[in-house]
């Protein structure tokens, strides 16, 4: 299916640029009223930029945590690579703290930290070229889960998707916005739409803007008129990303995912999960072993900035959810698709 895409006419969009001094993050926080890069000269800077929101997306955060480790490298002084590991520990720590539930971020820093142990008096050029390949690597997996994905879709059908899984989320096309843009391109896809996504509109703000961009209709509705939208017909898959999937298929996503699995299974609306294999987390047997992150409830008080809740409201506010495997139809990466995941199938695909 690869031959009939034409990936680059759907891919415009870059979250991440290395200039060789610093790494500049498109500012997601300012999206879509403003296209404004922050640019990070240290590894710390890039884990405040994650920690804040300023780039998100868990391909993404693995991507900008490998950069943080190379602009690490500008503090400290090591004849080979074992010394720099080990002075780089503290900083490879504070950037893994920046968001516990994205698995990609451990990842990214393990292969860091294996590089590192095995290189030589050339370690700088070394993890510079593994933070590259960790940025292309990506890429050419989302073009290629894209293709696959697509191949599930059905000829003139209607998608549902959540929060933002497309080139901002990632080094380029995206995962599950990547299956979408493949499935447009193919003319298998018909109907895009997209929830808000609060409380941080990553929807509303990103996913219908970088559509946009690629000069792809889409629809936005609220989070609350999805199960409507399923009971019209208009809708035969849900498409999400994943920020971490399970030995068994579990699978913890933007809060709010789980209800979707839930609508989509009474209104017989398929449900599809596209994440890289850096994402599965054979390690972690089910989705109740894993840590879901909290923000500050002061992001369900306010709305950018001014205060539209009354005063001494109190809000919970966890960031992500997590859907059991037997509400997924399908688990699509770059190393091939998992059909009604549980541990048996999982086990088959990702091997120890």
């Amino acid at each position: 299916m690869n031959a009939t895409i034409d990936f680059d006419r759907y891919d415009h969009v870059r979250p991440i640029r290395w200039t060789g001094e610093t790494l500049a993050l498109l500012d997601q926080r300012q999206l879509p009223f403003a296209v404004e890069y922050v640019a990070c000269r240290g590894s710390d800077e890039v884990a405040e930029a994650i920690h804040a929101l300023t780039v998100r997306g868990a391909p993404a955060i693995g991507i900008a945590a490998a950069w943080g480790v190379v602009l690490g490298t500008r503090a400290i002084d090591a004849a080979d690579g074992a010394e720099a590991a080990r002075k780089l520990e503290p900083a490879m720590q504070r950037l893994n703290a920046a968001r516990p539930t994205a698995v990609n971020l451990a990842w990214a820093l393990a292969r860091m930290r294996r590089v590192l142990g095995e290189a030589g008096p050339d370690w700088r050029d070394v993890i510079e070229r593994e933070a590259r390949a960790i940025e292309t690597e990506d890429l050419a997996a989302n073009r290629h889960m894209g293709a696959l994905g697509a191949g599930l879709i059905a000829p003139g059908s209607g998608v549902l998707t959540h929060c933002n899984t497309g080139s901002l989320a990632t080094a380029g096309f995206g995962t599950a916005l990547g299956v979408i843009r493949a499935g447009v391109a193919a003319g298998r896809i018909e109907r895009v739409f997209a929830g808000e996504t609060r409380p941080w509109n990553q929807g509303a703000r990103l996913t219908v803007w970088e559509l946009q961009q690629d000069a792809i209709d889409a629809t936005l509705i609220a989070d609350a008129a999805a199960s409507h939208l399923m009971k019209t017909g208009q809708v035969q898959w849900v498409v999400v990303g994943a920020d971490r999937i399970c030995a068994n298929g579990d699978t913890a996503n933007k809060i709010g995912t789980y209800q979707l699995a839930i609508a989509a299974r009474h209104h017989g609306v398929k449900f599809m999960v596209v994440a890289p294999s850096s994402t599965v987390d054979m390690a972690t047997a089910s989705g109740d072993l894993i840590e879901i992150e909290e923000r500050d409830p002061a992001e369900l008080l306010a709305f950018r900035g001014e205060r539209t809740v009354a005063e001494g409201v109190r809000a919970w506010n966890p960031v992500f959810d997590v859907t059991p495997h037997d509400l997924i139809d399908a688990i699509v990466t770059e190393n091939g698709v998992v059909e009604r995941p549980d541990a048996v199938t999982m086990r088959v695909a990702f091997p120890a």
